[in-house]
């Protein structure tokens, strides 16, 4: 009897919540993302890759791209500008290239191969559930769905296709003629609004309105290239491609577009009106950067400490006093925020939950 209470006692205790506290700078690590103000339209707008159209001389570019990472400038300019009405979101990038080339022509094909345009969009407010197009300077498209990020265990569906989807490109210059020097390639697409609408979930949702916010991001893949017998090739050294170049409109922090909660925030509006953004954004992106360190950097090993270990985690330069800590679980873990009556939690799976 005796060992038996013992043995109950040891495994109480070994249930109980032990707590710490650690100091973390995530200064560093926390992106803020941009967002871009998307003015409503009636005027008709012919989809053939030229922004001839009024309504498209009145929309504001977007700032010029950077590095994916955020910190170089790219050697080649990239802008975006959007519109939309009942039916459609319209797209219109405009990149500058001196060398305009591309090879694939086959639908659903991994595009980035060759240089190309990227579009990820997603109308949730989490980052489950979102499509990606991309499109070189041939016109030919890739779209495709993810069920969540790859890194979360995500899985892409090529099958996926966005019906009614309209895309053009223009080339100013000559393609694949390594003889000139060329300026640049406009992409202009019509993304029917109430195909991606059906992404949000759970579903109940066909159509944004003004107000509404969405996450989006664009990016542009640029590639070295060589010439064999006059055609354009990614650049190999030791038999193996160079890197590619990622330049995007919102930066992602590090070199991984699917990061959907650093994408950019794209306002529905009737009007160009000032977008403020919503107080909550700011705890929410904290705690998003403290879930990475968790899940995938320098605080993984945290995964590995027993079940109800709980963990206080002091912010570097906190003037706001915000509360942030770490619960081990039996399924994985538990982060929650708090910043006055604002509080947010995410788990394991990587999805973000309102506690208001």
């Amino acid at each position: 009897m005796r060992i038996y209470f013992l043995l109950i006692l040891s495994l109480l205790l070994y249930e109980c919540q032990t707590s710490q506290t650690i100091e973390i700078d995530l200064t560093e690590k926390i992106v803020i993302p941009k967002h871009y103000v998307v003015s409503k339209t009636s005027d008709p707008i012919l989809i053939d890759g030229l922004d001839n159209e009024k309504v498209w001389k009145q929309a504001n570019y977007s700032d010029d791209f950077i590095d994916i990472e955020g910190f170089k400038t790219p050697t080649q300019k990239t802008n975006v500008k959007l519109l939309w009405d009942e039916n459609y979101l319209y797209v219109f990038a405009k990149l500058y290239e001196n060398h305009i080339w591309g090879d694939i022509t086959k639908r659903d094909a991994v595009i980035y191969y060759n240089n190309d345009f990227e579009i990820f969009i997603n109308p949730n407010n989490h980052v489950f559930s979102y499509g990606e197009i991309e499109i070189n300077a041939l016109g030919t498209v890739w779209d495709l769905y993810l069920n969540r990020p790859y890194r979360l265990k995500g899985k892409a569906d090529n099958s996926w296709n966005i019906e009614e989807l309209k895309s053009s490109v223009n080339i100013n210059g000559t393609i694949n003629n390594a003889n000139d020097i060329d300026n640049f390639w406009t992409v202009e697409m019509a993304i029917p609004l109430n195909k991606i609408s059906q992404l949000k979930r759970p579903l109940d949702y066909d159509h944004p309105k003004s107000g509404d916010v969405w996450r989006i991001n664009f990016s542009r893949v640029n590639w070295d290239y060589e010439l064999d017998n006059g055609k354009y090739l990614r650049k190999k050294i030791n038999d193996k491609y160079l890197p590619e170049y990622n330049w995007v409109w919102s930066p992602q922090g590090t070199i991984n577009m699917h990061l959907p909660e650093n994408w950019g925030y794209l306002v529905f509006s009737k009007n160009n009106y000032e977008y403020l953004k919503p107080k909550e954004e700011i705890p929410k992106h904290i705690l998003y950067a403290l879930f990475r360190e968790v899940s995938f950097g320098n605080l993984k090993y945290l995964k590995n400490l027993n079940t109800n270990t709980y963990i206080n985690f002091k912010l570097k330069d906190n003037n706001k006093k915000i509360s942030c800590n770490f619960l081990k679980t039996d399924k994985g873990f538990t982060l929650s925020i708090k910043d006055g009556n604002i509080k947010f939690s995410i788990d394991e799976t990587g999805k973000i939950k309102n506690k208001l």
